[in-house]
Formats: structure tokens, C-alpha cells, sequence
């Protein structure tokens, strides 16, 4: 009996160092690449230009972050990003938790019908044609709203919502009956405060997508005081691509300024993000455990 402890006991830190080793590594080549970009943005031209992988600057400079803070329209797409990223996961949240209250009865009438249509939205789409048409008929084209309504409902976090909503106590909706209260009531004061942590799992999914989303301005969007921040990496991606085939032979500042303009980009619409997360982590956590574990 003593052996087969002490063989249980070597196979489980056998397998805890085998674990711990695999997951430092998978850090590791998680953060290089990110520290990598984060020390080449405050790295002057100079040193950029002699390429290679940089693990600290070797002449520290504020130049690239400058570059970007003195085009005006920087400020312009920050507003809306954080525009759309607010009020887009805002009203995600709260037009797909309206409907998921409503699936969650088993009183409602055509529940499968609307069911069925909502599973079909997962597997099918109308394709990016009949989608622009249909933005175009809608008058949604140049319009900052483009980024909101088409993006409210999403069927997969009806479902998540609906699941959370079927495990609140149905004694809370009885006496809150009771007591005189409507379904917009009850919706409002027990169901949303008891589902913070699903609400807050989709906000930030929602709100990461919408924070990084440059297709749409990509497709439905031509007026520039309606580029968001990534639309702003995409075109300096691209103009940097354009300088360094333009200077194939020549002066190499032009290539290597650009790059470090489009690093010091990357760092600043990446840094709101990293930033939130850890307020919505405990939520985040709480929500991507929900339905794991069935008692």
C-alpha cells in the first residue's frame, strides 16, 4: 500500500513539472513576441533600421509615439473606437439578454420556430454581397451606426444567456409576481443582476471584436472621420509596405520610421484592452465556467 503512494505521489510531480514546463514555455512564446513589439516602438529609426530581434532599445526614443500623436485624425478614430466598443457591446448585451429572457419561457409561443431560424444564423450567413446590399438599402452606408446595429444580435450568446437565465430560481420571478411585478421588472431587477458574470463574459468578447474590427470600415465605410483606430493601423500598415517597396536601394529611414510608427499604433489600440480586462476578470472567469460542470 505504501508503494503505490509514494509511485502516486512521483507520477503527480512528474506530471505537475511536465505541466509547469510546458506552460512556462507557451508563456514565454506568448510574451517575447509582445515585448519584442513593445521595445521596438520606443527604438529610434536608426536602430530599427539594423533590423534583427530587439530585447531592449539601444537608443531610446519617443519618436514614433510623436509620429502618431501629431496626426490629428489619431484622435478622431480613438473617439470612434471607444464609441463603437461602448455602445456596441452595450447594446449587444442588453438586445441579446432581452431575448434570452424571452426564450428562457417555456410559454412562449412559436419558441421552436424561432429556435430553429436563430441555429440557422450559426451555420448560414447571406455572404458579403446580398450583406452590403442590404446595409445599402438601410441607408447604413458612411454612418457611424453601421457598427452598431448590424452587430447587435448574436444567436450563440442568446444561448449562453438563456442558459444562465434557466438557472435563476423561479421562486424570485413567483414572488416578485407577487408583489406586482411585470416582466420588465423582473427582467431588470432579478435576472440582469443575477447574470453579471455571463453579461460580462459577452461584453468583453463583444467589446474585444468591436475594438478590433477594421473589416467594416473596410467595406462600409469610405469617410475618414469614421475610421476607427485599427482602420488607422491598416493604412499605415499599407503605406509602409508602399515606402519600403518604393525605397528598395535607397534611403532606408523612410522604411524603418514607418515601421516604428506602426508599432507605436499597435501599442496604443492594444493598451485600452489590457488595460480593462483585468476590471471584467473575475466576471470573465465566473462566466466561461458556466454549464462546465453539471451537478
Amino acid at each position: 500500500m505504501q508503494r503505490k503512494v509514494v509511485k502516486g505521489d512521483m507520477d503527480s510531480r512528474i506530471f505537475n513539472f511536465i505541466n509547469m514546463s510546458l506552460l512556462i514555455i507557451f508563456t514565454f512564446i506568448i510574451i517575447i513576441p509582445i515585448w519584442n513589439v513593445l521595445v521596438s516602438s520606443f527604438s529610434s529609426g536608426r536602430s530599427l533600421a539594423e533590423g534583427g530581434f530587439v530585447f531592449w532599445p539601444k537608443e531610446f526614443s519617443l519618436e514614433n509615439y510623436q509620429a502618431v500623436f501629431r496626426d490629428e485624425t489619431i484622435w478622431q478614430a480613438f473617439f470612434i473606437s471607444v464609441a463603437k466598443t461602448v455602445i456596441g457591446a452595450s447594446t449587444h448585451v442588453l438586445f441579446c439578454a432581452m431575448v434570452a429572457y424571452a426564450y428562457s419561457k417555456q410559454h412562449l409561443r412559436g419558441r421552436k420556430l424561432y429556435s430553429m431560424l436563430g441555429i440557422i444564423t450559426l451555420f448560414f450567413s447571406g455572404g458579403m454581397i446580398p450583406t452590403y446590399l442590404l446595409i445599402k438599402s438601410l441607408g447604413l452606408l458612411n454612418s457611424f451606426w453601421v457598427y452598431i446595429i448590424p452587430a447587435l444580435f448574436s444567436f450563440f450568446d442568446v444561448i449562453i444567456l438563456m442558459n444562465f437565465f434557466r438557472n435563476v430560481p423561479k421562486s424570485l420571478e413567483d414572488s416578485a409576481k407577487i408583489d406586482g411585478a411585470g416582466d420588465w421588472k423582473i427582467f431588470w431587477k432579478i435576472y440582469l443582476p443575477l447574470s453579471k458574470p455571463a453579461l460580462a463574459t459577452i461584453a468583453l468578447f463583444n467589446g474585444v471584436g468591436q475594438w478590433n474590427d477594421f473589416f467594416t470600415t473596410k467595406l462600409y465605410v469610405t469617410d475618414q472621420a469614421l475610421y476607427p483606430l485599427q482602420m488607422k493601423i491598416y493604412e499605415i500598415i499599407v503605406q509602409s509596405q508602399t515606402h519600403s517597396m518604393q525605397n528598395i536601394g535607397g534611403s532606408v529611414v523612410i522604411e524603418t520610421t514607418a515601421r516604428g510608427v506602426q508599432l507605436a499604433t499597435i501599442v496604443i489600440t492594444t493598451l485600452p484592452i489590457i488595460l480593462i480586462y483585468p476590471l471584467l476578470q473575475r466576471h470573465f472567469i465566473s462566466g466561461m465556467m458556466l454549464g462546465a460542470v453539471k451537478e
